[in-house]
């Protein structure tokens, strides 16, 4: 039988950048890999194309490893540089921290020490606040950093914020791992490379994220440090991360990064944001709480105008307490989205 449609594929949003559909380069990707027969569990022609697309971008030490989400692959990539003892230091805002359901607890067994921050970026100073107690056995030891970039804030590290923590980190004998489910969205940023915002700066291992870029579901763990990470081979199984037709989630890997997909996609969602800042920034009510750097919009509203425009396109409260909400753009994020968007802000913030 033919599915038939069960959404209505005209309604737009701003809730998420996950909430979009696949590209359709990624959709022929799959039905390109998807004839005959291939290996499982990774040996297949797909994974191995993959390599050498991650030697490409990382250097010749890095080795992908495809995983189903990007909660699998912050957990997988954090428990591989760490013995039993060892313990994170992160931002309150970070992933791992806030809407992981606690799997790097439950699931890892690892202990977090979040830092507060106003921006979603860490400081050499602000990991210093943490970075104590080695050696004392009963504290956790704080032996790796998790950083996310673009943070959740929607905000950047620049290239020299980053060399200044990795190196704070490496001091404290930590190991260094990025969250990078947008990394895509600040590469295009910074105008850099994906490896100068990671290998360049010391980063020891990355969390590859394709899904909120317009791929159906692909991240990979990319060990940049293989020093570090000896036995992740064994560990992606033992976390229930090792896909048995693994070529179809490296089909989408490679289609997002051989090429420009990934510069494209992310390119177009973070031009969005800005064009739907350029609308609202002079409106009166509407108040920015963070800098637009990437895909990413926080905004401080008057009393009812968020639920006034949810009627048409859904957007998530971020801080109901101070009527903050953010709105995210994707890789099909339209100039009439926002158009549309930004008139009913204006239009509902003026009645208020």
């Amino acid at each position: 039988m033919t599915l038939p449609t069960l959404h209505d594929p005209t309604r737009r949003g701003f809730a998420s950048d996950n909430y979009s559909g696949v590209h359709p380069e990624i959709l022929d990707a799959l039905a390109a890999a998807n004839g005959g027969h291939q290996s499982s569990y990774g040996n297949d022609a797909y994974t191995a194309r993959l390599q050498d697309v991650a030697k490409h971008h990382f250097g010749d030490r890095a080795e992908a490893f495809p995983v189903f989400n990007g909660t699998g692959a912050n957990v997988m990539a954090l428990q591989a540089v760490l013995p039993r003892w060892g313990a994170v230091v992160c931002a309150t805002s970070a992933h791992i921290h806030t809407d992981e359901g606690g799997a790097p607890e439950k699931v890892a067994g690892l202990k977090l020490y979040p830092v507060r921050t106003t921006d979603g970026k860490l400081t050499p100073e602000l990991l210093d606040t943490e970075a104590f107690g080695y050696g004392f056995e009963h504290r956790a030891q704080p032996l790796a950093l998790s950083i996310t970039q673009s943070t959740e804030l929607g905000t950047l590290y620049t290239l020299d914020e980053l060399r200044a923590l990795t190196d704070r980190a490496h001091s404290h004998g930590m190991a260094v791992h990025v969250d990078g489910s947008r990394l895509a969205n600040a590469a295009t940023a910074l105008g850099v490379g994906l490896g100068e915002i990671t290998t360049h700066v010391g980063v020891d291992i990355l969390s590859l994220g394709a899904t909120k870029n317009g791929a159906m579901g692909a991240e990979a763990v990319v060990v940049l440090n293989p020093d570090l990470a000896p036995g992740l081979l064994f560990l992606r199984k033992s976390l229930m991360q090792l896909a048995s037709k693994m070529r179809f989630i490296s089909a989408q890997l490679v289609t997002m990064y051989e090429g420009d997909l990934w510069l494209r996609n992310a390119r177009h969602s973070n031009a969005m944001a800005s064009r739907l800042r350029a609308a609202l920034d002079s409106v009166r009510g509407v108040e920015f709480s963070q800098p637009t750097q990437v895909n990413g919009l926080f905004v401080r509203l008057p009393d009812g105008v968020a639920d006034a425009v949810r009627d048409r396109f859904f957007f998530y409260d971020w801080d109901a307490t101070v009527n903050e909400v953010r709105w995210m753009c994707s890789y099909d994020t339209t100039e009439d989205d926002i158009d549309e968007f930004a008139r009913l802000v204006t239009d509902a913030c003026e009645r208020a």
